[in-house]
Order: C-alpha cells, then sequence, then structure tokens
C-alpha cells in the first residue's frame, strides 16, 4: 500500500536518517523536518527547516500529510526545562497541528527508557507501570501520555514506539538485550504508519528479535511485524562481560545517580 504524504520530524537524527531512504520509496511525498538544514535527496522529498517549539511552524510543515513519524526531541538525559521544551512541548506541538489539519495517524517515538528501572530478569510488558530511569525517561512518560489524550479525547490513531538501542551493531553488553537493528527499526515504523486505520492507541517496544531482551514483542494483532535480526549473532565481537545479573536494572549505568545528577543543580 501507499503510504500517502508522509511527515517526519528529527529526519536528519540517526533512525530519521534510515527511515528517510527507506520510506522514500513507499511514500508518495515525503515531508521532511528538522531544526538543522536538509537538502532533498528526491523528487518526492520536501524538505523545512522547522524548531519544534514554534508551534505555528510546526502546523505549517505539516499541513497535507496523511502520516506523521515523531522522531525530533533530544535524544538522551539533559536537563529537564530542555527535555520538556523539546519532548513534551515538542510533541504537543506535533499532536495539535494533527489534529487541527485532520491527520490521522501520528507515530511517535518513546524510548525503553520509561521502564529502565524493572530488573534485568524480568520480561516487562507495556501494560505495565512505568519505572523511567531519568529525566529523558520521564519526558517520554509524558509523551505517550499526551498520545494517549488525543487519541482518546481528539479520535487520532496514536502508536508509540519504545525505541531500543538503535545501532548498526551492538557493541556493549547491554546491547545484547536492547538492539534494535536498523532492518527491524525500518519494519516497526512501517508497520506502524501502515497499521489499520480502526488502530486508536499503542504502545509497542522497538526491539530486535534479541535472545536476551528484557521486553514483550509486540502482539501482531496490534502491531504487524516480526523482528528479524538477533543481537546474540555479534555475542562474540563484544569486548567485556557478557554475564548479566537478572537482578540489576534494565537501564544499566543510565540508572546510576551520576548519570541525572550532572544536570540538576549542585
Amino acid at each position: 500500500m501507499s503510504l500517502g504524504t508522509v511527515a517526519v520530524t528529527g529526519a536528519a537524527g540517526t533512525v530519521g536518517s534510515v527511515v528517510r531512504e527507506a520510506l522514500r520509496h513507499e511514500a508518495a511525498r515525503l515531508v521532511l523536518l528538522d531544526r538543522v538544514p536538509l537538502h532533498p535527496q528526491a523528487e518526492n522529498e520536501v524538505v523545512h527547516r522547522v524548531d519544534l517549539r514554534d508551534a505555528a511552524a510546526v502546523e505549517s510543515a505539516l499541513a497535507g500529510a496523511d502520516r506523521v513519524l515523531h522522531l525530533g526531541g533530544v535524544p538522551d538525559e539533559a536537563p529537564l526545562p530542555d527535555l520538556l521544551e523539546a519532548n513534551v512541548l515538542g510533541t504537543h506541538h506535533v499532536l495539535e497541528a494533527a489534529r487541527r489539519t485532520g491527520i490521522k495517524r501520528v507515530v511517535l517515538a518513546s524510548s525503553n527508557r520509561v521502564t529502565g528501572f524493572y530488573p534485568a530478569g524480568h520480561l516487562t510488558g507495556p501494560q505495565e507501570p512505568v519505572r523511567p530511569d531519568g529525566l529523558y525517561g520521564v519526558s517520554k512518560v509524558a509523551v505517550e501520555a499526551l498520545g494517549q489524550l488525543y487519541a482518546d479525547k481528539f479520535g487520532l490513531s496514536v502508536i508509540c514506539l519504545r525505541i531500543g538501542s538503535f545501532e548498526r551493531t551492538p557493541t556493549d553488553p547491554r546491547h545484547l538485550a536492547t538492539w534494535l537493528s536498523p532492518r527491524d527499526a525500518v519494519g516497526y515504523i512501517r508497520a506502524a504508519l501502515a497499521a489499520p486505520s480502526t488502530t486508536r492507541f499503542v504502545t509497542a517496544y522497538a526491539v530486535s528479535a534479541n535472545t536476551r531482551r528484557f521486553w514483550k514483542l509486540p502482539d501482531v494483532t496490534e502491531l504487524a511485524y516480526v523482528p528479524v535480526d538477533n543481537a546474540e549473532v555479534h555475542a562474540a565481537e563484544i569486548p567485556g562481560d557478557l554475564s548479566a545479573d537478572p537482578s540489576a536494572t534494565q537501564a544499566g549505568l543510565y540508572a546510576a545517580p551520576e548519570f541525572t545528577l550532572k544536570h540538576l543543580r549542585p
């Protein structure tokens, strides 16, 4: 099926760059937004330099889209005001633009970090209570809550993907559980954009089929994609102790106080 006009925020980012290449062949028109300059690489690409904090600019760029993939924002731990502006307010502007311009499908990039404090030995599902491992995780909890609100109150179809560790190949022991390969990332995103119009609100972990994964794979009745890559194939290439303590947190070093303290007042 043609995806029609697809808008992608954060199109210059790590995930956005990979997805752009894949979607350019499946979308009739690809509208690319980022705060850094972009240049069209195909006849069906349109680019906009947009700051997600500017609601009017976001709405103008998204007008006419059939689907939105929202990847933009601060991608890691940062001071809370920065995260609130970029991740929470930016997501609100995207959802508001969708509501105001009649866009029915919005795919939101959430993060595995919303549940980082669960033990590594616990296979975690999206319906369990959130346990964010830092301020970044808190901002993504808010992103999901906004998506739920706009689905329930305004009838948007919203799919939240809790992105795993997006890497070309896994490079550290934690990645044996959390890796999301580029191929699987594209598969999840394609499935989310193409999901039936009857889909109201879905939250799913986007992770490869890793033998040691912490998270449940999506129910194919909600998100029709089955991942194909497995970090275990690369285990011999990863340095360090690969044994996992099942009582340790899924977040690993991200859960350490020091990871957040540097962004708080001394």
